[in-house]
């Protein structure tokens, strides 16, 4: 059933971008409609109505009209602002990272419920979760099964045998994980010690608060971004702009942990 001419929705504003010398294109993903590229007309102004509602992170309700080619946002109304992410660049950055991953993974126009779930969940959890970087890894392994590129962790990619508890390998390319014997059957892999493997299977198969049970030291934490980081990348066929920037954010001068 095609849309009306306007349509209400709530939203998640993505990224933003100027647009002539007043509006804004909008990013945003959608409970229904998924994601949506629009124009808010006049954003830019100091006496616009929409202002504050249409920034990046917003949990809005939105009006929108159908457009010649981008819709047109019309109405908009904070549900949640996130507003204590405002003041921790380190949270802001983490929630920045979720909606980029969405915005690069995401077609326009596709319905996905579950990821506008796991989205608005996760930004309202990394206000208060003390272990942002497991909060991190648990959207990414859900958002990828979510989206169809789920990581196979049970049995060895290339022989379909059982993983046996030891010692293991993650290949990016092969989507999953391969036993000590057929290691060299993709080109490029990386160890995965058992630990992580048991991690990555909770947090594929739980939601976050059972997830969040499990204590991860740092050398287990920094193994998980890594095999999560090259499976993405080579998802994406490019790094992840806001990861430079986290990165940055982590030395030791800049962010204590």
């Amino acid at each position: 059933m095609a849309k009306p001419r306007v349509y209400k929705t709530e939203a998640i504003v993505l990224k933003r971008s100027n647009l002539g010398e007043a509006d804004k294109i909008l990013v945003i993903y959608t409970p229904n409609l998924g994601k949506i590229r629009a124009v808010a007309k006049g954003v830019r102004r100091s006496k616009s109505k929409l202002g504050g509602n249409v920034e990046t992170l917003i949990h809005s309700s939105m009006m929108l009209a159908q457009g010649r080619n981008l819709d047109i946002i019309t109405q908009s109304q904070t549900i949640d602002s996130f507003l204590p992410l405002r003041s921790d660049l380190w949270r802001t950055s983490c929630a920045l990272y979720t909606a980029e991953l969405v915005d690069r993974f995401t077609e326009e126009h596709i319905e996905n419920y579950p990821v506008y779930r796991l989205l608005l969940d996760t930004i309202k959890n990394i206000i208060e979760e003390e272990d942002v970087n497991r909060l991190l890894r648990h959207f990414e392994i859900r958002l990828l099964g979510y989206l169809g590129y789920k990581p196979e962790l049970k049995t060895c990619i290339h022989c379909k045998k059982a993983l046996e508890p030891v010692e293991n390998y993650f290949s990016a390319s092969g989507g999953g994980t391969l036993c000590p014997a057929c290691r060299l059957a993709e080109p490029a892999v990386r160890p995965l010690s058992l630990n992580a493997l048991k991690v990555m299977r909770l947090l594929q198969q739980s939601s976050y608060q059972q997830a969040s049970r499990v204590k991860l030291n740092e050398g287990l934490s920094k193994e998980l971004e890594a095999i999560m980081r090259s499976y993405i990348t080579y998802i994406l066929e490019r790094e992840v702009k806001s990861v430079q920037f986290l990165d940055e954010l982590r030395r030791p001068q800049n962010y204590q942990s």
